[in-house]
């Protein structure tokens, strides 16, 4: 039987690193690996018989990276990620301070006088060359370590580039600088900021790709957060306070109003309502008497509870999710960059060509001539330096997220902006999504003695805590209603509550409160039908017997859901509605905001496996949600987009956040990935002209390396400048 190992790797880079880890790993006998970059850890199953885990360990290690068996406190590796980060932004910020100078002798290589003084010790090659150490070896040295990494795995990858790019223009700048001794009127060509603006720029991009990494991990760690942390246990007749860790199956639990329920179980006495919008995201509670299944996590409203522990730990329904979670996390490949792919080829054929470009001038063209020959061979090195390559994707992505975040939309990462065009199904989530998540009254019908009726039903509810209860009391303010003294309240779960006021007898609830009380209401039950048949929670109002009113609680609708139902159609994708609650008030909904697609009452681990069906008919699907028991579906999804106003969780687990509930920024988010994406492509494409056109004019020595960087530098603008067209896209 295979034992599982869960590791936690560091210094990978690319998906080049992640993609041999996992192949040496399979070659292990009795060894199935999967490596995930992203969440930068492996899920290892082997045979003890044939391996130890110190030999996986070994294994990894010899490739040159990190492995350590998983640390189960999460709290200390979120700790250590956040100092890498701040590392990372310490090393960016001297970085940029070292490279502006440099950055500012650019303006010496221009044909034409800009009329900006340049001080002469801004053009000293040592002076450059003091500035520029430090960026090339200390701030650039990973670049360095991961295209060694890179070699010696017989792969190539950015890093590659940016190692040689960045080399041939400091070497040959340093090159410069020493034929100036002894000769002082020797005028050096110096491109000592080639090298360092470059290092500066993608160590950028390598910062932007860490923190996309660890919010990935800030989801699993909120999901945590949420567990309950101690257990009131009764043992041997006394009620003890245990950390849950210790609570055992079959153990009593007792529950008090406004406690978290610790585990999954079963009521064995009393009676309450439970807010589980956390778990189900329905915003109704559910109640909840003896024989009646709890979820652990959820929230007691009222009423004590004892229950019977029935899952604990990791077969509990909030353990289930995050696993869910974590697993589509880990499933999903990182998308490769069109430049990496590109580079993966190209590096090699630049440095053949260099090579050959030196033996040919240094053996034929001109003979023995080592300096003209190394001229021209960096000058094919300099062209090939990946400023507009290296630039090409992450400007387009830097400035079509910017315009997002403007417009209320935040992509998580560039790898989803490039994803979003794709979307031809989206499915929505409809408590908190398509609709406010928040019950209000919708209708009050009052048969006679309307302000009577209304203040008596406010005054009342005034003193339950229940959910409904807050609604009616909330529409009674704006009504300007003014409360009564209650002289006797009694909450009855699952059917209402009775009241008196002065000598008046009150009940408001469900049609078994009426049946229990022997009112009659069958003259008008046809109203309440007909609410009910609108997805609306309606109940009676009685005094003194006598049915004298109504009133209808629901969800309701967002005002833009509609609008943005028929703009996602206009584009060519399918729209679905998927929730939990009932078919009827599901199919209520969707008829509201023009959806034909409805699926219902589905349980929360059942969503993500609806996902997974419209994928596996071909589509690429978006999933649009609030809940905690959206995050699977939102992981598992081609897209997920979570909703501003909803949970924490639900957004860290997305994709794509959509601020302040605003429906019709979907649309718009796919409509900006397209010209992001439209954007890309002509950025790839002028950068390999200027790559492709200059490698051939160098080769054959009729470019200095001092025009190969001006080159460079043109390209590099031109990209940019391209790349801000977007912010003057209307979307």
């Amino acid at each position: 039987m295979k034992e599982k190992l869960k590791l936690d790797i560091s210094g990978m880079t690319c998906a080049a690193c992640s993609t041999r880890i996992e192949k040496v790993l399979n070659k292990l006998n009795g060894v199935e690996a999967n490596v995930n970059l992203a969440m930068e850890n492996a899920s290892v199953f082997y045979d003890k018989e044939l391996v130890s885990s110190d030999d996986i360990i070994t294994k990894i290690e010899n490739l040159g990276y990190s492995a350590q068996i998983a640390d189960q406190q999460r709290a200390i590796k979120q700790q250590n990620k956040e100092e890498e980060i701040k590392q990372k932004k310490r090393m960016f910020s001297l970085s940029v301070v070292l490279s502006l100078p440099l950055l500012y002798t650019m303006l010496a290589h221009f044909p034409f006088d800009v009329g900006l003084p340049m001080p002469k010790v801004m053009m000293n090659p040592w002076f450059q060359l003091l500035l520029a150490t430090p960026v090339q070896f200390y701030i650039g040295g990973p670049f360095y370590i991961a295209a060694y990494k890179a070699l010696k795995n017989n792969s190539a990858n950015m890093d590659v580039l940016v190692a040689l790019g960045t080399s041939a223009a400091y070497f040959y700048s340093l090159l410069e600088g020493i034929k100036t001794i002894g000769h002082p009127s020797y005028m050096p060509h110096l491109y000592f900021e080639t090298s360092a603006v470059l290092i500066t720029l993608i160590l950028l991009g390598k910062l932007f790709e860490t923190l996309a990494k660890g919010r990935t991990k800030i989801a699993i760690s909120k999901l945590l957060s949420l567990q309950a942390r101690v257990a009131t246990v009764i043992r041997d007749g006394r009620e003890l306070q245990l950390p849950i860790e210790e609570v055992r199956v079959s153990d009593r639990l007792v529950v008090k109003p406004g406690e978290k329920i610790p585990v999954d179980g079963q009521v064995l006495l009393g009676q309450s309502s439970v807010d589980e919008s956390m778990i189900t995201g329905e915003s109704m509670p559910a109640e909840k008497s003896v024989g009646d299944l709890v979820i652990g996590s959820t929230i007691n409203k009222n009423g004590n509870l004892t229950i019977k522990a029935t899952k604990v730990g990791k077969d509990t329904a909030l353990a289930g999710i995050i696993k869910i979670v974590e697993e589509a996390q880990g499933s999903k490949a990182p998308i490769q960059r069109i430049a990496d792919t590109i580079s993966g080829y190209f590096v090699p054929v630049v440095v053949i060509i260099s090579i050959i470009t030196f033996l040919i001038r240094y053996l034929f063209v001109n003979p023995g001539d080592f300096p003209t020959a190394l001229e021209t061979a960096i000058a094919v090195l300099v062209i090939a330096c990946p400023c507009a390559l290296g630039l090409a994707t992450p400007t387009s992505i830097m400035v079509g997220t910017g315009k997002g975040a403007e417009m209320g939309i935040l992509f998580k990462g560039g790898e989803h902006l490039e994803t979003a065009h794709r979307i031809n199904a989206i499915v929505l989530d409809k408590t908190g999504t398509l609709t406010k998540g928040q019950p209000v009254v919708t209708d009050f019908i009052a048969y006679k003695e309307e302000k009577k009726v209304l203040q008596y039903l406010v005054s009342v509810e005034k003193s339950s805590e229940h959910p409904l209860a807050e609604a009616i009391v909330k529409y009674g303010v704006e009504r300007r209603t003014c409360t009564l003294p209650v002289k006797r309240f009694k909450a009855i779960p699952g059917y209402g509550i009775e009241a008196k006021i002065g000598e008046d007898e009150i009940y408001v609830g469900t049609r078994k409160l009426m049946d229990l009380k022997n009112i009659s209401y069958s003259e008008i039950e046809k109203d309440l039908l007909l609410f009910e048949n609108e997805g609306k929670t309606a109940m009676y109002i009685s005094i003194n017997s006598s049915i004298m009113g109504l009133v209808a609680v629901a969800d309701i609708v967002k005002e833009t859901a509609r609008l943005a139902v028929t703009q996602l159609s206009e584009l060519g994708i399918e729209v679905y509605m998927l929730t939990g609650d009932n078919e009827r008030t599901a199919k209520a909904i969707a008829s509201q905001v023009g959806i034909t697609n409805v699926i219902a009452e589905v349980l929360p681990d059942e969503k993500a496996n609806h996902i997974k069906e419209l994928q596996h008919q071909g589509r690429k699907v978006a999933m649009v949600g609030d809940g905690i028991n959206d995050a699977p579906a939102l992981a598992v999804a081609d897209i997920g987009i979570a909703i501003g106003s909803g949970t924490d969780v639900a957004i860290e687990a997305a994709d794509i956040t959509i601020l302040a509930g605003e429906l019709t920024l979907i649309p718009k988010a796919i409509a900006l990935s397209k010209r992001t994406m439209q954007n890309i492509r002509q950025n790839l494409f002028w950068a390999l002209i200027y790559n492709s056109g200059g490698i051939p004019i160098a080769a054959l020595g009729l470019l200095a390396p001092w025009v190969a960087g001006a080159a460079m530098a043109f390209s590099s603008v031109s990209v940019v400048t391209n790349s801000l067209r977007l912010k003057r896209v209307k979307i």
